[in-house]
């Protein structure tokens, strides 16, 4: 009866052990999967962010450069925002300017029409 349980008990741990295999096989599947996409997605966002840049040159993009680029980016949109506003700036000093232009033309052309 000993022999049995024995018997019994190793078959129950084998049939464990199979499905723990079984398991860390998904695992490993299911984490190379992963890594492959995250390398795909990593390439598609230097992609979009260097349309220039060849589609795909065989080598790894490493998360600092995506990083990096994605900062870059944000960095360069700051500034071009800044620089509207720069102009934006700009643009309404030399309207205001050339309304009092136009204002000062009409006195000058008022006072002529008088002298005249």
């Amino acid at each position: 009866q000993v022999e049995e349980e024995l018997k019994a008990a190793w078959a129950q741990q084998e049939g464990q052990l199979r499905e723990m295999g079984r398991r860390e096989r998904l695992l490993r599947s299911d984490l190379q999967r992963a890594g492959e996409q995250l390398e795909s997605f990593k390439a598609r966002v230097m992609q979009a962010c260097s349309p220039s840049a060849p589609a795909s040159t065989g080598k790894s993009v490493t998360e600092q450069q995506v990083i990096e680029k994605v900062r870059q980016i944000s960095d360069e949109n700051q500034q071009s925002q800044e620089r509207e506003k720069s102009l934006q700036k700009e643009l309404s000093s030399r309207l205001t300017k050339e309304k009092e232009v136009s204002a000062d033309i009409e006195v000058f052309k008022n006072s002529l029409q008088k002298l005249q």
